[in-house]
């Protein structure tokens, strides 16, 4: 490669295309938290014994899920950030279920 090839390739370095999110998509996410939050509410109000927490998490995960996705903009990021998502959820699980599994093992109530 000549010295010229190498100073034009230096001053212009490569920039990747950015994705632009039209306004339509931001309103249908806005309603789909706002629904989100609207079923949080009423699962607040109904006993639903031991699933209660279970159905909180859910919706929280959802709504979690469409924050990062479209207000993150990681739906339109590149692999490797995608790879990055998804390594630190797998590391949170991991520890998680480390956590539950030593709770779950204790002799609760035999000392």
């Amino acid at each position: 490669m000549s010295e010229q090839a190498q100073h034009v390739e230096h001053e212009h370095p490569v920039e990747h295309e950015h994705h632009i999110v039209g306004p339509k998509v931001y309103v249908v996410v806005f309603f789909g938290l706002l629904m989100g939050t609207a079923l949080t509410v009423w699962a607040s109000f109904v006993d639903l014994g031991p699933w209660n927490p279970v159905i909180a998490l859910a919706i929280a995960t959802g709504k979690a899920t469409l924050v990062v996705l479209y207000f993150m903009h990681v739906k339109y990021s590149s692999k490797l950030t995608k790879l990055t998502i998804g390594a630190g959820i797998f590391t949170f699980l991991a520890l998680i279920s480390m956590t539950l599994s030593d709770y779950i093992s204790r002799a609760w109530g035999r000392w």
